[in-house]
């Protein structure tokens, strides 16, 4: 009788088999366990298990408020003292097509200038002027002149004059420095520079604490 082998395997070729599949299962398990464990450990790392994400992300920095303001302009006084009648008259071109600023000169659009500076407000003869300016009052004096230069319809609502100001302070004072020149001559306001004014206040404190030292030794003797 012949025997056929075909139908058999052999005990060793089953067991070979089995191993090799379930090196490669192993495998294949080992790399999936091992990617979960990497991507667990990513998000704790990254993001943390226990702290709660934010309802806005970020965070705010504070800034200080600023201004458009610019830094305070200077007083009339302070600006008479940086400028001069010479400069004046370069700003005068301004006013000469309404004004003539000559000794006897004619009233145009505006009144003759000569003498204004110091003189009454609304009291050139000859001239009309609008109710609104006649009362205002008082004389043309440094602050009020630096206020209508500024802005004549600003500062006497419902005057007839269409000029719209000087911005610059030092203009306004270099044109009354003109205008002054020209028929009025009047004081210039007190000015001290902020030096001055802060090294007299420095002697004033010394003076007043040598007092005081003085008057403690007389009293202690």
């Amino acid at each position: 009788m012949t025997q056929d082998n075909s139908s058999q395997t052999s005990p060793a070729g089953q067991s070979s088999g089995g191993d090799l599949f379930n090196t490669a299962a192993g495998w294949v398990l080992g790399a999936a366990a091992l990617g979960l464990g990497l991507s667990i450990l990513a998000d704790k790392y990254f993001q943390g298990s226990s702290a709660p994400r934010p309802a806005e992300l970020g965070y705010v920095i504070e800034v200080a408020e600023t201004t458009s303001d610019g830094p305070a302009e200077m007083s009339f006084a302070e600006a008479l003292t940086l400028v001069t009648a010479e400069q004046g008259e370069r700003v005068w071109a301004k006013c000469q097509s309404c004004h003539s600023i000559n000794a006897g000169g004619a009233n145009g659009v505006g009144p003759n200038l000569h003498g204004i500076m110091g003189a009454n407000v609304a009291a050139k003869p000859g001239f009309a002027y609008s109710a609104a300016l006649q009362g205002l009052g008082g004389q043309w004096d440094w602050e009020r002149m630096n206020n209508w230069l500024k802005n004549p319809r600003g500062y006497v609502d419902g005057t007839k004059m269409a000029f719209a100001g000087l911005s610059k302070i030092e203009d306004r004072a270099a044109v009354a420095l003109y205008m002054n020149a020209n028929g009025s001559n009047i004081a210039l306001p007190a000015f001290t520079p902020a030096a001055e004014v802060a090294e007299e206040e420095t002697a004033g404190a010394v003076d007043e604490a040598a007092g005081e030292v003085a008057a403690d030794e007389a009293g202690s003797e």
